[in-house]
């Protein structure tokens, strides 16, 4: 079996429920944060929202700066609205998704890289990224905009199994 045909069904599961949470985001309580130290409701759920980005930017390059040297930092979308948020979601999803679909096995043993300011923060093979930082990176955000939707009664999908509020 090809690298690819194992992690993209994983990949269609995670998209398509973090898709059912997001769309749940209550646009009025998009400043709501749960601590000063945490995300507004609006900052993480366009987080989530941009994080199958990372998907394409892994299979497409080896390395990304995130404050380049001489270069512009990377600046990360401000929330606009729910409709938005789901718009740019459904464009980087599909992204990623066809940067898998389009590798091949070597594809995902190329090494890769996070850097910020030129300094590398971390690098492992594209299939590591794609498990660590965009998956399961991905998966940790989405438990966190759940507890951020409970905390609103907002009705929480079935993710994993039933929810509380969903019998499927």
């Amino acid at each position: 079996m090809a690298i690819r045909d194992s992690i993209l069904p994983e990949l269609d599961h995670e998209l398509a429920t973090t898709r059912k949470l997001l769309e749940r985001v209550p646009d009025a309580q998009a400043e709501w944060q749960p601590h000063p130290k945490s995300m507004t409701l609006g900052k993480l759920a366009i987080h989530l929202a941009t994080l199958p980005r990372w998907a394409a930017t892994t299979m497409k390059q080896t390395e990304l700066d995130m404050n380049p040297p001489g270069g512009q930092p990377m600046v990360l979308p401000t929330f606009e609205s729910t409709a938005a948020t789901l718009a740019l979601f459904d464009q980087v999803a599909a992204e990623g998704r066809a940067a898998i679909a389009a590798a091949e096995d070597g594809d995902f043993m190329v090494p890769w890289a996070l850097k910020n300011a030129g300094q590398q923060i971390f690098a492992m093979p594209r299939l590591n990224v794609l498990r660590s930082f965009v998956l399961n990176h991905l998966i940790h955000h989405r438990g966190q905009l759940s507890v951020y939707l409970r905390l609103h009664d907002v009705p929480i999908p079935s993710i994993y199994g039933p929810s509380a509020d969903e019998a499927s």
